[in-house]
């Protein structure tokens, strides 16, 4: 596991993302406190879907998160062209200052996911079909129609939702800076969830580690597991890389002459 948490990494991955999980670790006091595993998962100039890099922390924080970013930059990774987060403080300036020219996207699952949150199960469906409106929509115009259209159905029973999307939306509507091929590659890729929902089924009967060792390595085993999926490329993605490419000339290995 310490081999593969150090292993050099490739300069350009147009695509990361990154998300926290908390673990309950019993310390050396026999204390019981949470503690946050930082994963990063980064699509390839191949579309390809790999885990880049997993850490261990008290919580969930943007300077922890730095240093994470920081260990990647030590491993090689020179480019991230769009960086998908969830909302946590301070965490887009963290990744700006790892990597300037990144872009920041709220991550949409986390977003969807937030809103759900406070809705009933019953609702659940006809509420993600009318999110899903939003960030599929061609243009930032239609995505606000959209947004006001939600609201109008849900702000009734859950004033929430539309009160958190407008409140990220200068983050949500970066997706809008970019083609459709790319907006398609940024939001179709489910690669946290997939993620999370099998480290749940590896912990689901572990409430507590005995140490943040164990909490690493089981962790690690899960992920690994998901992993075995990712044998297939993301859908379309040599249109995505084309428009890639175009945007950011230079960047890109061949071009850059590396």
């Amino acid at each position: 596991m310490t081999a593969w948490r150090t292993r050099p990494l490739e300069a350009v991955w147009p695509i990361a993302y990154f998300d926290g999980i908390v673990v309950h670790v019993r310390g050396a006091n026999g204390k019981v406190s949470k503690h946050t595993i930082y994963v990063a998962i980064g699509v390839n100039l191949e579309g390809h879907k790999e885990l880049l890099g997993l850490w261990l922390g008290q919580s969930e924080g943007a300077k922890f998160w730095l240093a994470c970013l920081t260990d990647l930059k030590s491993r090689g990774l020179r480019d991230i062209f769009v960086a998908c987060i969830d909302g946590l403080s301070g965490f887009a300036e963290a990744i700006h200052a790892a990597y300037p020219q990144t872009s920041v996207q709220l991550c949409v699952v986390h977003l969807v996911r937030a809103a759900l949150r406070y809705v009933s199960t019953e609702d659940g469906k006809a509420v993600t079909a009318d999110l899903k409106k939003i960030y599929q929509a061609a243009t930032v115009v239609e995505a606000e129609q959209a947004l006001e259209t939600s609201a109008q159905a849900w702000d009734a029973k859950y004033p929430t939702i539309a009160k958190v999307w407008r409140a990220k939306w200068s983050d949500i509507i970066t997706l809008f800076d970019f083609p459709a091929a790319i907006r398609r590659a940024i939001y179709t890729t489910n690669a946290i969830e997939s993620v999370n929902s099998v480290i749940r089924k590896f912990t689901r009967n572990r409430k507590i580690y005995p140490n943040e060792e164990s909490a690493l390595k089981i962790v690690y085993m899960a992920i690994h597991e998901a992993a075995k999926k990712w044998t297939m490329p993301i859908r379309h993605w040599k249109q995505a890389l084309n428009h890639f490419a175009i945007l950011y000339e230079g960047c890109m290995p061949d071009q850059a002459g590396k």
